[in-house]
């Protein structure tokens, strides 16, 4: 087992093709469930054992979304940002809050052309999930940071944005994903 990283809440080892996480009991139980249901969607790395204070999942290796965002073609920014909403979506359908969305850069890795979301251990319950709007505002974000790159109509995403919180349907989502 080699370390890899330290967080506010727990640690993070490599063995082999996965990762070891260890934190608290709850915090690993709360992970390990939302891995649980968010697999069965193709989201999240794939978890393959888990105990108390630890589990082990799929080690998902690639660039962060800002690296990615950086070298890439417009085309394929798009791509991956519409991929990033739509698990976005799934995660709101399920009524999970991942509270990291409006700045993921630790979270979205870039993986073969396709992102993978990690770290799900602030996943709580809500009524009024906020994965889709806090990541357009992260979006709005990459669109300043990364200009000619990231193309998006700013009034037209707030305006989208305030419809989606106002109706979490597919109608709604669809008009995001159109600016895109």
């Amino acid at each position: 087992m080699q370390f890899l990283a330290k967080g506010k809440r727990g640690t993070v080892y490599i063995e082999g093709k996965c990762i070891i996480k260890k934190a608290s009991s709850y915090q690993i139980k709360n992970e390990v469930d939302w891995l649980k249901k968010l697999n069965k969607r193709k989201i999240g790395p794939k978890l393959v054992d888990c105990g108390d204070d630890w589990f082990k999942a799929e080690y998902i290796k690639g660039e962060r979304i800002e690296e990615y965002v950086q070298r890439a073609e417009i085309k394929e920014i798009a791509k991956i940002l519409r991929d990033c909403l739509k698990q976005c979506r799934i995660m709101d359908s399920l009524k999970m809050n991942k509270k990291e969305m409006h700045h993921p850069y630790k979270h979205v890795i870039i993986r073969k052309n396709k992102p993978r979301f990690i770290d799900f251990e602030r996943c709580k319950i809500t009524e009024n999930p906020k994965n889709i709007t806090q990541f357009c505002q992260y979006i709005l974000k990459l669109a300043l940071l990364f200009p000619g790159k990231v193309n998006v109509n700013r009034e037209e995403m707030i305006k989208a944005m305030k419809e989606y919180k106002r109706n979490q349907n597919e109608k709604s989502f669809r008009k995001i994903l159109k600016l895109i």
